[in-house]
């Protein structure tokens, strides 16, 4: 997480697309971003505890991450393991490797570290974690020019040591440079806040450090903005990089990029960096964003293969509940009009059911007491998942 610190800020409101073109499949994959697959995650991750350097939840969260790549079905020679020390323990960062089909040996690099300091850190850094494992997801079977590597670091919280570590050791030697990095696009702290209007999200850029890669980080920080405009609904600002997870790379000269929440939260780094203190919506639009990016980024083919993912993985993601906040009825819109059987239920974070309606599209729940839950939707083997804040 970037320390709160006072700097020159280059904000730009609007800016032009005309040096990147929109790619119909490259909106495809954006579009198959699940919003559902990013809660979960982010729930999964919030159950996971207090990941700190060095203990068993952050191995626990670790051993979470291996899962979920196989799941996606990335196999056990794909992933390495980097070992660093820390306070008389060890601790490890992941990184899974997707081999280019032009330039294998070079490589884009998307990275966030998923190690906490004093709670469960949803936000920081689940948010960015979420997002990482949900480009994976999608772009597995896509063939990309250059190679990607999916890096998740530990020891962050701990003045980057984990990504200080693998620069140090993985990508140089000594000196000698022995991996070769297009660029590198990180994602830290991009959770929000609900009820914030989260309609901008910041890119990082080069402004200090090294002056010789800074040029490079102008162009791709503009990549990346332009990317956000074409595949999400976001604005966007730039910020200067500063104290995540890019930085031990900008100084050995690499090339950096990044995203970081517009409206800071002030729950990081607090046992109150929980789910509820989220904004789910703005970190799916990220999401969005993101797969975009790395496809321009890594040069994604452009051609629709029969190996693909749907380009929606579930027909509900369109779904629309509202008001939320809600303060006595929720409407409930589904995508297909002929749906007539589904059940909607509303759950707290630890999975505990709190109220169950079925085939209701306006929903009485004044019986729920003020506060964040979630709303499930549950039609024949498919399922939508959603925050639903209740405020009277």
């Amino acid at each position: 997480m970037k320390k709160i610190t006072t700097f020159l800020l280059v904000a730009i409101a609007s800016h032009t697309i005309s040096a990147q073109s929109f790619i119909q499949a490259y909106k495809d994959r954006a579009e198959a971003v699940s919003q559902t697959d990013i809660i979960t995650n982010l729930q999964q991750f919030a159950s996971l505890g207090v990941k700190q350097t060095g203990s068993l939840a952050n191995t626990n969260a670790l051993n979470w991450l291996k899962n979920k790549y196989l799941s996606y079905g990335y196999t056990a020679s794909q992933m390495e393991e980097d070992t660093f020390s820390f306070s008389n323990t060890t601790s490890k960062n992941l990184i899974i490797t997707k081999t280019g089909t032009v330039y294998p040996n070079k490589y884009v690099i998307i990275c966030g570290h998923f190690d906490t300091i004093a709670g469960p850190g949803v936000n920081d850094n689940g948010s960015g974690t979420s997002i990482i494992l949900e480009a994976a997801r999608i772009l597995r079977t896509i063939p990309t020019e250059y190679s990607i590597k999916f890096i998740h670091f530990s020891g962050e919280e701990q003045w980057l040591l984990g990504s200080y570590h693998y620069v140090n050791n993985v990508v140089y030697q000594g000196n000698n440079r022995v991996l070769d990095i297009k660029l590198l696009f990180n994602l830290d702290q991009v959770g929000g806040v609900m009820g914030n209007n989260n309609n901008t999200v910041y890119c990082d850029q080069d402004l200090g450090g090294l002056t010789s890669n800074n040029a490079a980080s102008a162009t791709v920080t503009q990549e990346l903005r332009n990317c956000t405009a074409l595949y999400s609904t976001l604005l966007t600002a730039v910020d200067p990089a500063e104290d995540t997870d890019y930085i031990p790379f900008e100084e050995r000269g690499e090339v950096i990029t990044g995203f970081f929440e517009r409206i800071r939260s002030s729950f990081p780094h607090t046992v109150n960096d929980t789910f509820a203190n989220t904004d789910p919506e703005y970190i799916y639009k990220i999401g969005k964003a993101s797969v975009g990016a790395l496809q321009h980024f890594a040069v994604a083919t452009t051609q629709t293969l029969g190996t693909e993912e749907p380009a929606s993985k579930n027909s509900l993601e369109s779904i629309k509940m509202y008001p939320n906040p809600v303060k006595d009825f929720i409407n409930i819109e589904l995508p297909d009009s002929k749906v007539k059987n589904f059940s909607f239920e509303i759950t707290d974070f630890e999975g505990r059911s709190l109220f169950k309606s079925f085939n209701e599209n306006k929903v009485n729940i004044s019986s729920l007491e003020n506060g964040a839950y979630v709303g499930i939707i549950k039609t024949g083997d498919q399922t939508v998942v959603r925050k639903v804040i209740v405020a009277k």
